[in-house]
């Protein structure tokens, strides 16, 4: 059934909200204002990234003694920024280059499309916390060789979107 919502938090929610309503599409659907005692209150907002299922952020900006906190979940935990991302549907190739049209025309640094072995072609971004985002056009239907491990592409850096072809090994 998909995924009710994936919450992560955000250190200034007006520009996460401004990101993910204007630039992004993404309604805003819940906004709620959690009080903490008298020292102020968490923001709680969700935003419907498609067939209702939720992206929700948190901020404690407007709490006295809220924790800092690294926003970039990668640079956080000190791994190659594309471990931890989150891909959203595009759905159809001409949309994904519309896309990243959009994000283009918002100052948006975005990677080109990236075709994943011929299943897929991507697109990355990162969002005002340092996610690291992407949009994703599914080419065709999965088979059962695609869930057999094996080596499909190399990389010369982890942390390098850019790949190499390596053709599949004879079975």
């Amino acid at each position: 059934m998909g995924f009710n919502h994936i919450d992560l938090g955000t250190r200034n929610m007006e520009a996460t909200r401004r990101f993910y309503e204007e630039i992004l599409g993404f309604k805003l659907v819940r906004a709620d204002l959690v009080q903490i005692g008298e020292r102020g209150s968490v923001q709680h907002y969700f935003f419907d990234c498609g067939d209702d299922q939720l992206l929700g952020f948190m901020s404690g900006e407007d709490v006295d003694g809220y924790p800092e906190f690294n926003t970039d979940i990668n640079a956080g935990l000190g791994v190659s920024r594309g471990v931890y991302h989150f891909a959203f549907n595009a759905e159809s190739e001409a949309e994904l280059l519309k896309i990243r049209s959009r994000l283009q025309s918002h100052g948006i640094e975005v990677s080109e499309v990236h075709d994943h072995e011929g299943w897929s072609k991507s697109i990355y971004f990162s969002d005002p916390n340092g996610l690291y985002l992407e949009y994703c056009y599914i080419l065709r239907r999965f088979e059962p060789e695609d869930a057999i491990p094996r080596i499909r592409f190399s990389v010369d850096d982890f942390g390098k979107p850019e790949t190499k072809r390596v053709p599949p090994s004879p079975d």
